[in-house]
């Protein structure tokens, strides 16, 4: 990969182990460049007026000055992704449009998911006109009644599990067949469709109203799972 491609990566937190570790998972990832760690945030205040960084794996609970308020004092901040032991901390900076966060201990595939969404916003680039035209006419194949049926993403309102099978329900009819979710999960944009329970993905465009335990879809509600709700409400909130 050319070094211009290189997402360079600026760590900040209080605690050397943690830094050790989230540097190890950098240097594991091709894309990724290790730039500089710090140990606290007036430290990285320094360290961004002499080098250039784009992503920063923010700490939030530190000395002197917490990541929070730290990231409010950059201007034009890099892209961030949390990492901090609070959750309760880390949904504050969903307002400061920060990339994800970590929950520690950090777990290599968690994150792993959270530089994949990295990743996929340094490559966002302007769309010309028709585009979004063009996205609506996205589409997956469901294999029922032996044929393959085509299935328009935008008509999709939500697919639930049923053991071994699946049910699509879209705004005019309801397909079953038989396949896991989490492998209809991995066909669908992430920008679209969210997993809310082991048993429900839904449409984000189709949502009518949601509170912290149900989805509203139509008038059809929907619970979201223990399990998935921080990472359902950071979606929607």
């Amino acid at each position: 990969m050319a070094e211009q491609n290189l997402i360079r990566c600026l760590v900040v937190d209080d605690e050397p182990p943690a830094r050790e570790i989230i540097r190890r998972y950098i240097e594991q990832i091709p894309g990724l460049q290790f730039s500089g760690e710090c140990g606290n945030a007036l430290q990285a205040f320094a360290f961004l007026q002499k080098n250039s960084v784009d992503l920063i794996f923010l700490d939030i609970r530190m000395p002197q000055l917490n990541g929070n308020d730290f990231l409010k004092t950059l201007k034009f901040p890099p892209k961030v992704i949390f990492t901090t032991a609070f959750a309760e901390y880390a949904l504050e900076g969903y307002e400061l449009d920060i990339v994800d966060y970590l929950l520690k201990p950090i777990q290599f595939d968690r994150f792993l998911k959270a530089v994949d969404k990295a990743f996929q916003l340094s490559q966002t680039k302007p769309e010309p006109a028709g585009v979004e035209e063009k996205k609506n006419d996205s589409f997956v194949y469901f294999r029922a009644d032996r044929k393959m049926i085509k299935v328009m993403l935008r008509d999709v309102l939500y697919i639930e599990s049923m053991k071994d099978y699946i049910k699509v329900i879209t705004n005019t009819e309801t397909i079953i067949t038989k396949q896991s979710i989490s492998s209809v999960e991995a066909m669908l944009p992430e920008r679209e469709f969210v997993r809310i329970h082991r048993s429900y993905i839904v449409s984000l465009t189709q949502i009518k109203s949601f509170t912290s335990e149900i989805i509203e879809i139509g008038k059809t509600e929907l619970p979201i799972g223990k399990l998935y709700r921080n990472e359902v409400l950071k979606l929607l909130v």
